[in-house]
């Protein structure tokens, strides 16, 4: 593979796992919100949704300025814009204060699917566009690890909001190297919108999508009530419980390397294919909440956590994958749209859900209520797996 292809996916990489750090940093330091302004595990819910629903709001407004104005720009302003977010967040002086700069770090989040993945695909060449792909998404897995061990790491020896400054020095740096390196384009057409009509006469990926809101609720939540949850039902340390989320970052990495290698490799056709894959992991991802729930000691939680990590987080490559097999190339833009909505709509409403449950019956019931959503998950995927696709020529074809 030439200088090109590295130069780029390189840059493209590093700018998700900055922009990860940035936006993942409201999961690891939920313990210290709650110390910090007496919130009850609802209110602590509430700072997910808030920083989850700007993302939803502003992803399709994005969308289209990344198709106007070109990726570059974008992804630079978006950068700089989160380690605006970070800073705000770290420095708000009220609860209110926290939800709208919590708010205001998702909306520039949304920079990040549209701008990377229009950077590999107008960048990369056709047969390598997937590795690239996969190498990009792990810098979401691998930011959040980072982010999980930076706030709870240098809590307790500098102060709570420490690694949000360090995550903003960062993204300013990387934007700025971003800026100078990424090769120049030239501005897109005309702004336009994902037309959903067509998408919505599509059985199996209206029922797909249906899927990703259960899919996207689990793994939000999971990753906002990580260390919070180690910290107040297990017993161990802040400190330890960055350790297990980034754990479960960790292990979400290497399942969506995995996943979609087995993606590329197992026989038959490959709608069922990558449909039996994602129906594994929402199975599982029920078990191990379950697991998850029952577990008392650090060392067991550390086990847990992390393959709940593998297939929760592990499974988002594999949903586009699917995805893939199920539209047209030319509708991938708006089908990845309504996919990614769906994924965030789940997670907006999960985590309050999740925390009033714990703040009212105990963890356990919370846990089981993700372990429920995952089977509910893993049925619908199974009607999906079972419909025709009406597309004649998919995205993804052998």
């Amino acid at each position: 593979m030439d200088r090109s292809y590295w130069r780029t996916v390189s840059l493209v990489t590093l700018w998700q796992v900055s922009a990860s750090i940035c936006y993942y940093a409201v999961f690891a330091a939920t313990p210290f919100f709650r110390d910090e302004f007496g919130l009850s595990r609802f209110s602590v819910g509430l700072v997910v949704t808030a920083l989850t629903l700007g993302y939803a709001i502003w992803l399709l407004p994005v969308g289209a300025l990344v198709d106007r104005f070109g990726e570059g720009r974008t992804l630079t302003l978006g950068l700089v814009g989160l380690a605006a977010g970070v800073t705000l967040v770290a420095g708000a002086p009220t609860y209110a204060a926290l939800l709208a700069a919590v708010f205001f770090l998702g909306s520039l989040y949304a920079t990040a699917m549209p701008g990377t993945n229009k950077a590999i695909y107008d960048n990369v060449a056709a047969g390598r566009q997937n590795l690239a792909i996969g190498i990009k998404q792990v810098g979401v897995t691998a930011g959040s690890g980072i982010s999980a061990l930076l706030v709870t790491g240098l809590a307790g020896v500098l102060f709570w909001q420490a690694g949000f400054v360090i995550a903003a020095a960062v993204g300013v740096v990387v934007a700025g190297c971003f800026a100078l390196w990424y090769p120049q384009q030239r501005d897109g057409g005309r702004a336009s919108y994902p037309d959903f009509r067509g998408l919505s006469r599509n059985r199996p990926y209206r029922t797909l999508v249906a899927a990703g809101f259960f899919l996207g609720a689990a793994l939000f939540t999971t990753t906002g009530y990580t260390v919070l949850y180690v910290e107040e039902s297990v017993g161990a340390s802040v400190a330890f419980g960055g350790v297990v989320l980034a754990l479960v970052q960790l292990f979400g990495s290497a399942g969506r390397l995995v996943t979609g290698w087995l993606s590329d490799v197992l026989p038959g056709d490959p709608q069922r294919r990558i449909g039996a894959i994602l129906i594994v992991q929402a199975l599982a991802s029920a078990v191990l909440f379950v697991v998850v729930a029952t577990t008392s000691s650090p060392w067991g939680a550390a086990v847990a956590f992390s393959a709940l990590g593998f297939f929760v987080l592990g499974n988002t490559g594999v949903y586009y994958s699917y995805m893939a097999t199920l539209v047209s190339a030319d509708e991938m833009g708006g089908a990845t749209a309504g996919g990614q909505l769906s994924l965030v709509a789940g997670s907006v409403v999960a985590p309050p859900a999740f925390g009033y449950l714990a703040d009212t019956v105990g963890y356990r019931g919370s846990w089981w209520l993700l372990a429920a959503g995952s089977v509910v998950a893993a049925g619908l995927l199974l009607v999906a797996v079972r419909l025709e696709s009406p597309v004649d020529e998919p995205a993804m074809r052998e």
